[in-house]
């Protein structure tokens, strides 16, 4: 029954710069007009920062207008187009604000998120890279081509990539770095170093308590090394910090069906197969409910041989 246990692979975003550029000082006119390139550049990042994004652009765009040589403009209406997921606008601004300022890493980043999300991992690395080269002492391109090259399946460099963001980092938040040791525990365990993937989870989960993915993910970790009892306490630890989470009370069920608790392995799983049906995922139902009947098949099967002996 352990090849029901399931890992979020990549559950968590790539870091995506939050810098917002700024113009040079001949390029903001002091003029109070607020139809003026300067003025409009300055409300718009307001916006942005109070998360009004889609008039954030407006903005955006009508500086573009009165001056087109004002690549902060660019840099910053692609931040805006990253925010509400419009992925080839992102890309287009970066590209025109890199032809105004090729040096600069934070639009190369930026440039790779966005490729990222389309899905174009092999893109983003390079953009990575670039970034990287420009600035070769920041954590976040490290991480983030690392989470790209994990997508590709090539862990091992994956895995250096979250060390070399590691050794980078300096003053962090303590949730930035629990998603750097949650991610490098999924590479190691698709790797089958169940062990080491165990040790970043819990110094995820150390840095990080309220993270429900990092219990999750050491939940399947205890599974697959047979530690039912460790799966049923990270299970319900993210149960309670997420408590509409289907997927963690099929795990816990399967774990309590190892450890022969019965009722407690309907119960969750049926738990799940309501969940699954209120948030429309059809086949997580589907794949549930016949889990349900196999393991109420294998339920009575125990039955009749004991009533047998």
């Amino acid at each position: 029954m352990n090849r029901w246990f399931r890992s979020i692979i990549m559950s968590i975003a790539v870091l995506l710069t939050c810098c917002f550029l700024t113009p040079p000082a001949h390029s903001s006119p002091n003029s109070s007009d607020p139809t003026s390139a300067g003025e409009l550049f300055k409300v718009g990042i307001e916006k942005m920062q109070r998360g009004h994004y889609q008039e954030a652009i407006q903005d955006f765009t009508q500086t573009i207008q009165q001056s087109r040589d004002l690549p902060a403009a660019y840099s910053n209406r692609c931040l805006a187009y990253l925010q509400i997921q419009d992925y080839h606008n992102a890309i287009a601004d970066c590209d025109q604000a890199i032809n105004f300022l090729p040096k600069n890493a934070e639009v190369y980043l930026n440039r790779g998120v966005a490729r990222y999300r389309q899905g174009d991992y092999e893109s983003a690395i390079a953009d990575y890279n670039l970034a990287i080269a420009l600035k070769p002492h920041d954590f976040r391109a490290y991480y983030n081509r690392g989470v790209a090259s994990a997508m590709l399946g090539n862990y091992q460099q994956a895995i250096g990539d979250y060390n070399l963001a590691l050794s980078q980092i300096t003053q962090t938040p303590s949730y930035l770095l629990a998603d750097i040791y949650n991610d490098r525990g999924l590479a190691r365990f698709e790797l089958q170093d169940v062990q080491a993937a165990m040790l970043d989870f819990s110094l995820a989960i150390r840095l990080n308590p309220k993270d429900y993915r990092a219990h999750f993910n050491r939940g399947c970790a205890c599974g697959k090394h047979g530690d039912n009892f460790g799966a049923v306490r990270n299970f319900s630890e993210v149960i309670q910090l997420n408590p509409s989470n289907g997927q963690a009370y099929v795990n816990r069920g399967i774990a309590y069906h190892q450890l022969g608790y019965e009722q407690a392995a309907i119960a969750d799983l049926q738990k799940a197969v309501q969940y699954f049906g209120h948030q429309g995922q059809k086949l997580a139902y589907k794949k549930t409910v016949d889990l349900m009947k196999i393991v109420q098949q294998q339920i009575a099967s125990e039955v009749e041989i004991a009533f047998a002996f």
